[in-house]
């Protein structure tokens, strides 16, 4: 990395610590606060919204490094940062005055859509991929919302996935990748110290959406320029497997799988027993095994690429289990399934 690349990553990971400090008595004064219900993880109150500050974090990361840098080697990057700005605005919408669930998907599929169109104009790649573009913008922003009910899990969700991208973008040869993705890191660490150490400060909308967006945007980004897909996959293929057998085990059973629940696997642990700390790690732990699989399995050759296949897939299983085997070691009757 440059030497202004390397201080984006710094001003960020500054930015991310310092701002709640202005911004947690604004919130207050605007009643933006989180009220536990019979669905939380949580027992108090907690403001919420600080997102907003990880929002001009990582916005500022991404502007010293494309201001400073050839801007021909990071025309995606404006686009990606377009794409996080709009989510999180509406996320901070949706903290402040709430947003109907039709409106919501709708502007995400925009906000997809033309995210996508952008790049696939500048990778010059088939318009096909502006749907799935659209569709996996709007399932990951859901996915990360969904995904972020506890203590610690979007702060190291978006540390170890942004890690994992930076490592990526060197291994595939996309340099572009890499300073961005730190951003995001040191962004989203920089929530740990306020989400964890002091408590009772959420992200909200605003940064869950933020979080999604934005890794969605620079994993579209990486693909549509050439990047191998595993790469990309890998580090949030644990978000994904929860929320998608969380989503099937409520059709199965005939609930309203639209409905606010708190069946999540990362929430059933901490119903039997698990801190949410604990629970937090499980979920990243998970994750990182399953990203280091898939950058080997990409590096590897065909028989290696299959045993790394099947790594992952027995991650994910344990990963998917875990409420069952640590509520027998613990004593305590598994959550409901």
């Amino acid at each position: 990395m440059t030497g202004m690349e390397t201080i984006a990553v710094v001003v960020s990971f500054a930015a991310g610590v310092l701002l709640p400090f202005a911004l947690i008595p604004v919130l207050k004064r605007l009643g933006v606060i989180d009220v536990p219900n019979d669905r939380s993880s949580h027992t108090t109150m907690a403001v919420r919204g600080v997102g907003l500050t990880i929002t001009v974090a990582v916005l500022l990361g991404f502007g010293l490094i494309w201001f400073a840098g050839p801007r021909s080697e990071g025309a995606l990057l404006p686009v990606v940062a377009g794409v996080a700005l709009a989510a999180a605005t509406l996320g901070w919408v949706e903290d402040y005055r709430g947003v109907s669930v039709g409106w919501r998907f709708g502007l995400q599929l925009v906000i997809g859509a033309l995210g996508t169109t952008a790049m696939v104009a500048i990778t010059d790649s088939s318009r096909w991929w502006i749907l799935v573009g659209a569709l996996a913008v709007t399932a990951y922003v859901n996915v990360a919302n969904f995904m972020d009910g506890i203590n610690g899990i979007s702060g190291l969700h978006g540390l170890t996935v942004g890690l994992f991208f930076a490592g990526a973008g060197v291994l595939d040869g996309q340099p572009w990748l890499v300073a961005p993705s730190l951003v995001v890191a040191a962004a989203f660490a920089a929530f740990l110290p306020w989400n964890l150490g002091r408590g009772h400060v959420f992200l909200g909308d605003v940064g869950s959406y933020l979080l999604g967006a934005t890794l969605a945007a620079l994993g579209a980004a990486a693909f549509l320029n050439g990047m191998e897909a595993g790469y990309l996959l890998g580090p949030v293929v644990i978000y994904l497997a929860d929320t998608g057998y969380t989503l099937l085990v409520r059709i199965r059973t005939g609930e309203r799988w639209y409905a606010a629940h708190r069946q999540h696997v990362y929430q059933r642990l901490t119903d039997v027993g698990l801190s949410h700390v604990a629970s937090s790690l499980t979920v990243t732990v998970a994750t990182a095994l399953c990203a280091a699989g898939a950058m080997f399995s990409v590096l590897a050759p065909a028989p290696g690429q299959f045993l790394w296949g099947l790594f992952i897939i027995a991650v994910i299983a344990a990963y998917l289990s875990s409420p069952v085997w640590v509520a027998r070691l613990s004593g305590r009757s598994p959550a409901a399934r």
